[in-house]
């Protein structure tokens, strides 16, 4: 099953020429290529898949789609990640 996670882009980065950001998921932050969604910006929301944004959607889709996951237990990963941020 192919399965994309929303997140929100915090910042762009270039990483060897490539478009990069840090999107953040839930409260973890991963930097994910933008080479196939390059005209996202801060504040966007981009549906993220094996490091790739693939698509771009509004915050509601987001929020939906985030709590939908995390009702199917998709986001336990990111939820552990979280945790362990020292604080």
């Amino acid at each position: 099953m192919c399965l994309a996670v929303p997140g929100e882009v915090v910042e762009l980065l270039e990483r060897e020429g490539l478009p990069f950001a840090k999107v953040r998921f839930g409260g973890v932050l991963r930097e994910v290529c933008l080479v196939y969604e390059p005209q996202a910006r801060p504040g966007d929301f981009v549906l993220v898949h094996v490091g790739f944004a693939i698509g771009t959607i509004d915050r509601e889709a987001a929020e939906r789609t985030w709590k939908t996951l995390t009702e199917i237990g998709e986001t336990a990963e990111y939820e552990k990640a979280a945790d362990e941020v020292p604080g």
